[in-house]
């Protein structure tokens, strides 16, 4: 039987390159997204590789939304990694902290803190099943203290955490939880955080492929509890 992933945030960008990545190793795949038609394309794009793809449009902030998602693992049976790439940005341009609306800082904690937990916690029984992996994506502004990444960087900070956290709390279960900062890539959302530069200098996503492969190559319980720069030079595992 296939491993089966699923991936948040997987119309664009990161997640479709990593959704591509995984079904070239034989990966099934659960896709999500908001964008509905971006994600149907998306995953007709896979069936070039012969492995089964389910695309369930929607937010992952939605308690209905994720239910429908869980209704997929059940109907495969199996789920080997779980990838919380899903984010939302906040306001563009970004305000400083003392000016950030509340209601909407609310907003980016829900989509960036609480729904990846959520989904955790929902499909944990089939993570348990198959000594699975969670990948949360985290950003060098969750450590950087960068004067108007403030709210962003503060979901990503708790994210974090919450990997070390939960890390720690699954090990004795056989669930490994680690969190990627991916880096600076041309996607959309880092055109959006910057809405007057040219960011056609950054990489793009395809440039983190090394490191999946790497990351995958692990037994997962080595890497569990740690945070990785996806575009670093070379990645060691902390003794």
């Amino acid at each position: 039987m296939n491993k089966v992933a699923l991936i948040t945030g997987a119309s664009r960008g990161l997640g479709q390159t990593l959704a591509t990545f995984l079904a070239g190793r034989g990966f099934d795949l659960i896709l999500t997204a908001r964008g509905r038609e971006a994600l149907i394309t998306s995953a007709q794009a896979l069936e070039v590789y012969g492995q089964r793809v389910i695309a369930i449009p929607g937010d992952v902030n939605d308690p209905v939304h994720r239910q429908q998602v869980v209704q997929a693992i059940q109907t495969i049976g199996r789920l080997d990694l779980l990838v919380n790439n899903a984010s939302i940005l906040g306001p563009s341009p970004q305000p400083g902290l003392v000016d950030y609306p509340i209601e909407t800082l609310e907003q980016v904690l829900a989509v960036n803190l609480l729904a990846p937990l959520s989904l955790i916690q929902a499909t944990l029984p089939w993570l348990k099943q198959a000594q699975g992996l969670v990948v949360n994506l985290s950003s060098d502004a969750a450590v950087g203290g960068y004067a108007g990444w403030g709210g962003y960087g503060a979901s990503k900070a708790a994210l974090d955490l919450f990997s070390r956290t939960l890390a720690n709390e699954l090990r004795e279960e056989g669930v490994a939880v680690v969190s990627v900062d991916p880096g600076d890539m041309r996607t959309q959302m880092h055109q959006e955080a910057f809405p007057s530069e040219d960011i056609g200098d950054r990489p793009l996503p395809d440039v983190t492929i090394p490191f999946w492969a790497w990351l995958l190559g692990q037994a997962p319980q080595t890497i569990s509890g740690h945070r990785f720069q996806a575009q670093a030079e070379r990645w060691v595992i902390p003794a």
